[in-house]
């Protein structure tokens, strides 16, 4: 139910109460408006508060790059010492 419903249930309340004279055998037309009155606020109430929630802005995060400090050789091979690498030369 949005806030257009809410308002109609406000509103249809508000005339069973306060604009009405009818008289039904078992049912208090009065009660019935106020019951509809108190459900639509209780409605317009939730939606605003979910709708508030709903335009709070998270600011992105932030990436950090840490520089180490530990750098590779140019040519990407381990050396080996002076056989020429790991398997002699």
């Amino acid at each position: 139910m949005g806030i257009g419903g809410c308002i109609v249930l406000i509103a249809v309340g508000a005339i069973l109460t306060f604009a009405t004279d009818w008289d039904l055998q078992g049912v208090n037309v009065d009660l019935v408006g106020i019951i509809l009155m108190a459900v639509g606020l209780i409605g317009l109430a939730m939606f605003s508060s979910i709708a508030r929630r709903r335009r709070v802005v998270v600011p992105p995060a932030q990436t950090i790059v840490e520089d180490d400090g530990h750098h590779h050789s140019g040519h990407g091979y381990i050396d080996g010492g002076p056989g020429g690498g790991p398997y002699g030369g």
